[in-house]
């Protein structure tokens, strides 16, 4: 099947949350930490834009958005940064406080919220932002002193360290604007896409803009292409639901593409060239 504009179209709408989400993981990996707590913190931007949005307008929801996974990112900062709790653990705590706390938030405001209409944004204007942000990556990482500090801080934070670089403040603020990157791009989900909120609606796409991450080398340009690659496969797969005789399972099996590529890259079978040598590893000054 070619890809036609319509598919193309439907692919970068697709594509959009995981290029907001990844542009800020860029910056948290680039920095040598793994916050895979990024599902979470899009779960709770989307409940939180979804209800700000319904009681002050779309600038309300964004802001709501980003504050709730900011919210998270300090939880998880405090547990990573200030006492050197696993990455990893740490993360799937975040997801499963998330997915906790959204689902009891979502049914205690549901019949107040059902009175309430939420103000639509065009997914042009998210499109855009996205492609903003990741031209903004790659500015920084590449093009400014900080921003080269803050990929020496994922290579080798002793020697950062060593060069007079505050090693957990610029991670800090790398969690922060990588929280508020999720918390757009769960605004997307529940603005955009949709207009309104189901538990667990991410499903798994926090988890996808850390895969295209991987694929994407740790780059900007990468990430653009990787996320594409997942949209396109997206669309097609709802194309073909449509438009095709293809069995029920068989579309079912070309869904979960995506999700499975992600596992691939989490395990590091693809894209492990690349990775910040200190990726992963906390640092505790002596």
């Amino acid at each position: 099947m070619l890809l036609t504009s319509e598919i193309l179209y439907a692919a970068t709408l697709f594509a959009t949350p995981l290029w907001i989400a990844a542009a800020g993981e860029l910056l948290v990996e680039r920095a040598g930490v793994v916050n895979i707590g990024i599902e979470g913190m899009m779960l709770a931007g989307a409940l939180a834009a979804w209800v700000g949005n319904a009681h002050g307008g779309v600038t309300c929801g964004w802001l709501a958005a980003i504050a709730a996974a900011m919210l998270l990112a300090l939880i998880f900062a405090v547990a990573v940064l200030a006492f050197g709790a696993d990455q990893i653990v740490t993360g799937t705590g975040i997801n499963l406080l998330a997915l906790g706390a959204t689902a009891l938030a979502y049914k205690r405001l549901g019949a107040d919220m059902a009175e309430r209409a939420v103000a639509g944004v065009h997914p042009i204007t998210m499109m855009i932002l996205s492609l903003a942000l990741l031209a903004v990556a790659w500015t920084f990482l590449g093009r400014t002193r900080w921003g080269l500090e803050m990929s020496a801080l994922g290579e080798s934070p002793e020697a950062a360290d060593s060069a007079g670089v505050a090693v957990n403040r610029r991670r800090l603020w790398a969690l922060l604007i990588g929280a508020a990157c999720a918390g757009l791009a769960g605004a997307y989900l529940s603005t955009v896409r949709v207009q309104g909120f189901v538990e667990n609606m991410t499903e798994g796409q926090g988890f996808l803009a850390l895969a295209i991450v991987i694929f994407g080398r740790w780059h900007a340009a990468g990430i653009l292409a990787a996320g594409l690659f997942f949209g396109v496969v997206r669309a097609l797969a709802n194309t073909l639901e449509i438009h095709s005789g293809f069995s029920g399972a068989t579309l079912q099996l070309f869904k979960i593409v995506p999700y499975a590529v992600s596992l691939l890259a989490l395990a590091g079978v693809a894209g492990s060239s690349g990775a910040p040598a200190a990726l992963g590893r906390n640092y505790q000054r002596a």
